[in-house]
């Protein structure tokens, strides 16, 4: 394997480690410290709620914006689009019909959390692009 195609894996699976390291312990803080003070305030309730979802969505959706930005194939914005769309869907499937006891019943505001979550990382991906055409 070339050197330079062996640098963008590492690269790819170091950021990706450290995505899934946010993505947890943001979910963590989330459980342990915020949602437990929320309990007065209906808002605040939906907000954390809601945010395992979004971040997941983010998060999950923005390695496969690494490894594009980093590989740079060909059909970049549709690989970020589908994978972002992927992602989406898994997750409302997950909050339609739970598998992996992520969620234990159906919120409107987790699909739409998830949804967000999803645009935010292909909006990431235009910007970094927009940013690097410069």
């Amino acid at each position: 394997m070339p050197e330079s195609k062996l640098k963008s894996r590492t690269r790819i699976i170091g950021l990706n480690l450290l995505l899934f390291a946010f993505l947890f312990g943001l979910v963590s803080l989330n459980k342990e410290v915020l949602r437990p003070g929320s309990i007065h305030s209906e808002f605040a309730r939906t907000i954390t709620g809601c945010f395992p979802n979004f971040i997941a969505a983010y998060l999950i959706s923005l390695a496969f914006v690494n490894a594009v930005l980093i590989r740079q194939p060909k059909y970049s914005r549709l690989i970020v689009i589908l994978s972002s769309t992927v992602i989406f869907l898994i997750l409302t499937f997950e909050e339609l019909n739970p598998l992996w006891g992520a969620s234990t019943h159906y919120d409107p505001w987790d699909i739409a959390a998830s949804g967000i979550g999803s645009l935010l990382a292909i909006l990431t991906f235009e910007f970094i692009t927009m940013i690097r055409s410069k």
